[in-house]
């Protein structure tokens, strides 16, 4: 997976971070930070950020973006501004 999601005129740079059974979809040399550092289009959305990466949608659990929730109706619409970091976990069972 190319650190560069988009080719754009105009990019910005982030960090995402993947939880839980979701590292599995990093590149094997970031999986032990569970992070990657991309360069997007600065209109990119959380989705079209994610894409690439093939992660089932049913797996993209809980969105935050600089520790702010993103609701699903919302990740389609948000936008990102230089260094921020997207976190993503899969849900969650537990007893």
């Amino acid at each position: 997976m190319p650190a560069d999601v988009h080719a754009s005129a105009r990019t910005i740079r982030i960090t995402l971070k993947l939880y839980a059974t979701l590292m599995a979809f990093l590149p094997e040399a970031n999986r032990k930070g569970h992070a990657i550092e991309l360069k997007v289009p600065e209109d990119a959305s959380i989705d079209t950020v994610i894409a690439p990466f093939g992660m089932p949608k049913a797996l993209v659990f809980l969105v935050l973006v600089n520790g702010v929730f993103i609701a699903p109706s919302a990740r389609a619409t948000h936008r990102f501004a230089d260094g921020d970091v997207l976190a993503i976990w899969p849900p969650v069972a537990g007893g």
